[in-house]
């Protein structure tokens, strides 16, 4: 399910990385990649990444980080006054 944000939302510049990924933790569980409703976790040849520019479509609500038993995923939310602004909703 992909999850329209056009409209309901804006990303203030600034955020820095909040998510860092571990892929030599990572145990290929795939939990990340079904919890993101934003689909920014991806697989390719075997090997999970996030999208680069995951820092201008994250909802920002740590789901991956929370299901990533092995510890791969590192969260913390954007320092204030940067991130997502939901407008809507």
């Amino acid at each position: 399910m992909k999850i329209e944000l056009e409209g309901l939302s804006k990303h203030i510049p600034g955020t820095g990385d909040f998510i860092i990924f571990d892929s030599e933790k990572c145990n290929n569980c795939d939990m990340c990649l079904k919890i993101c409703v934003m689909n920014l976790w991806k697989k390719k040849d075997g090997k999970i990444y996030i999208v680069d520019d995951y820092k201008k479509k994250c909802l920002e609500c740590g789901a991956c980080y929370m299901v990533c038993d092995p510890g791969a995923i590192d969260f913390s939310y954007p320092s204030g006054g940067t991130g997502v602004v939901f407008e809507q909703g």
